[in-house]
């Protein structure tokens, strides 16, 4: 059984180019960023946790609701094969048990704040919003896309993006946890707009602060679809 099954929808991703060094001290033990096209990405995400279930059970009021993270990627050789996957910088939730689950079993970084998200459709557009309280201030991702959803391209930049499906946690200088994310190809819409408003220094430290002056290399929002998280499993 899964130890998590759910939905993750209408995830707005904005993607910034950075110096690989700033990522060096983040990588867990015996992975190695993952570069497309000369490119070391991080991304700022935003989107719905729907029908979750933990190890097949519902949890009263933590079925549905927000995430926004910082990631970026990384890979990691398996025998003959390498695992393409991401590391949170941090996790952003509004509920204690997901917390507290996330952190005690995957050593994630989740943090517990006030989140609230919107999404509207407009004619031919399709608006989300996603917005949290942290340190005295209000930081928010929103995007305007057009309502119609499109295939993502092979061998493009939102394929790469997207088409991670493990997870990294360093847990010493010796040792790192992964976990396998399932999911089918997903689709995305045109994003028209893209409005950021968050504080990296307040948010995730300030090894991040260079992104306050830093617009999104790109945009994407894409649909998403049901997820599974399954058990974790050591590297030393």
């Amino acid at each position: 059984m899964s130890f998590l099954k759910a939905e993750w929808r209408k995830l707005a991703i904005a993607n910034y180019v950075v110096e690989p060094k700033v990522l060096e001290k983040y990588l867990p033990y015996k992975t190695e960023l993952d570069i497309w096209e000369d490119k070391c990405y991080m991304s700022l995400i935003g989107f719905m946790f729907c029908n979750t279930k933990i190890v097949g059970l519902k949890i009263p009021f933590h079925v549905n609701f927000e995430e926004v993270n910082l990631r970026f990627y990384v890979r990691y050789k398996q025998g003959s094969e390498w695992r393409r996957g991401v590391v949170f910088v941090k996790e952003l939730v509004p509920r204690h048990a997901i917390t507290l689950i996330a952190n005690t079993l995957y050593h994630e970084h989740y943090q517990t704040v006030k989140m609230s998200h919107e999404w509207m459709n407009e004619k031919d557009q399709l608006k989300v919003k996603y917005q949290f309280d942290l340190g005295g201030k209000s930081h928010s991702i929103a995007m305007t896309a057009k309502n119609e959803l499109i295939e993502i391209p092979a061998n493009s930049e939102t394929e790469f993006i997207t088409e991670h499906y493990w997870g990294y946690t360093e847990i010493n200088e010796a040792k790192t946890t992964g976990y396998e994310v399932t999911h089918p190809r997903w689709q995305t819409y045109e994003v028209l707009d893209c409005q950021i408003d968050l504080d990296f220094v307040k948010v995730y430290g300030e090894d991040f602060a260079f992104l306050n002056n830093q617009r999104p290399y790109s945009v994407m929002l894409a649909e998403g679809s049901e997820i599974t998280v399954e058990g974790k499993e050591m590297i030393i």
